[in-house]
């Protein structure tokens, strides 16, 4: 039997098409980017969660010199609100990045590691995760749940 999958998302000229009240939480990511420890690739990557009460947590990738020790933003950021903040729904994950790993009309998207947290998140929470991706100028990719990113999640239903 075949079957076929579709994805859904919606795409943007540039973030701030979006709503004033996710512009805050694109710039937090962009805040928490600059202060990235990426001294390998040179490539900041910056992402801010938006929590259920309103709280937002940023997290930055934090490389390290024995590779793969480092940790990407995504999971800085939802490891802490998860750590800090149990039983607090995570409602928006927003991840930019600086650099020229990738072209700057492309939009960054998490690692699979990345998408394999989200998914658990998701599946703790019960609830889906939005996430929006910013490319460098600007164009934004937007997802309602991980489920359009991984398919096929590891061990989550």
């Amino acid at each position: 039997m075949k079957k076929q999958l579709t994805i859904h998302y919606e795409w943007l000229n540039h973030w701030k098409e979006l709503p004033d009240t996710e512009h805050i939480l694109i710039e937090k990511a962009y805040e928490a980017a600059k202060d990235a420890y990426a001294p390998y690739s040179d490539f900041q990557v910056g992402a801010a969660v938006l929590l259920e009460d309103g709280g937002i947590i940023k997290g930055n990738n934090q490389e390290n010199i024995a590779y793969p020790s480092g940790l990407c933003a995504e999971r800085v950021a939802l490891f802490y609100a998860g750590a800090n903040y149990p039983g607090t729904a995570v409602k928006t994950i927003v991840v930019v990045a600086q650099g020229d790993l990738i072209a700057g009309d492309e939009c960054v998207s998490p690692c699979g590691s990345c998408r394999q947290v989200i998914a658990e998140s998701e599946s703790r929470q019960k609830e889906a995760i939005r996430i929006i991706l910013v490319a460098q100028d600007g164009k934004t990719w937007i997802f309602d749940s991980i489920k359009d990113l991984l398919i096929f999640p590891f061990g989550v239903k």
